[in-house]
C-alpha cells in the first residue's frame, strides 16, 4: 500500500536538513579559504582550472543548501516541492556536463580518475538521484525523502573532498617550492 504524500512527510525530515543546509553553508566559506591559499601558490590557477575545479565545489555546496531550503519550507503541497527539485536536479546535470568540458580543456593540469570521479562523475550521479526522487516524491515519498537526502549528503561529502583535495594540492606545491630539489 503506498501511503498518500503530504507535506506532513516532510517533518521528519527537518533536523537532517537544518543539519546538512547549515554544513553546505558554513563548509562554504572553507571554499573561500581554499581560494586565498591558491592566490598564494607557486603556479597560480587560471581562470580554467578555477572553473572546473574550485567553482563546481561551491555550486555543489550551493545545490544541497537550496535543497534543505526548499526542503525546509513550510509548503501546502508536495507537487511544487517536487517540481523545484526536478528543476534543481535537471540544472545539476546541465552544470555536470559543463564542468566536464571545462575539466576536458583545463591548461596546466592534467585531470586524473580521482578528479573525474569527484567532480563529475559522483556530481551526475547525485543530480540524477535528486531527478529521480523529484519524479517519485508524489508517489513513493519515504523512498524518494531517502533518495533526495542521500544525494543532499553526498553533495555536501562532495564538496568536503574536493575542498581538501585543492588544500592538498595547494600545500604539496607550496612544499615543493620549499624544499630544494632532491639530485
Amino acid at each position: 500500500m503506498i501511503a498518500a504524500a503530504s507535506p506532513s512527510s516532510l517533518v521528519g525530515w527537518e533536523n537532517f536538513y537544518v543539519i546538512v543546509g547549515s554544513s553546505a553553508g558554513a563548509l562554504t566559506g572553507l571554499q573561500f579559504v581554499v581560494i586565498a591559499l591558491a592566490s598564494e601558490s607557486r603556479r597560480r590557477a587560471t581562470s580554467g582550472q578555477l572553473d572546473a575545479f574550485a567553482t563546481p565545489t561551491i555550486v555543489h555546496f550551493s545545490g544541497a543548501l537550496l535543497i534543505s531550503a526548499i526542503l525546509s519550507a513550510p509548503w501546502p503541497s508536495l507537487s511544487a516541492v517536487a517540481a523545484l527539485l526536478a528543476i534543481v536536479g535537471i540544472w545539476g546535470i546541465a552544470y555536470t556536463a559543463l564542468v566536464f568540458m571545462r575539466a576536458r580543456r583545463v591548461v596546466g593540469y592534467e585531470p586524473v580518475l580521482e578528479d573525474w570521479i569527484w567532480h563529475v562523475t559522483l556530481p551526475f550521479l547525485a543530480y540524477i538521484l535528486l531527478l529521480v526522487g523529484a519524479f517519485m516524491l508524489l508517489s513513493y515519498s519515504t523512498a524518494a525523502l531517502f533518495m533526495i537526502g542521500t544525494m543532499a549528503m553526498l553533495l555536501v561529502i562532495i564538496g568536503i573532498h574536493n575542498a581538501w583535495d585543492s588544500v592538498t594540492f595547494i600545500v604539496v606545491e607550496r612544499l615543493s617550492k620549499d624544499k630544494p630539489p632532491i639530485d
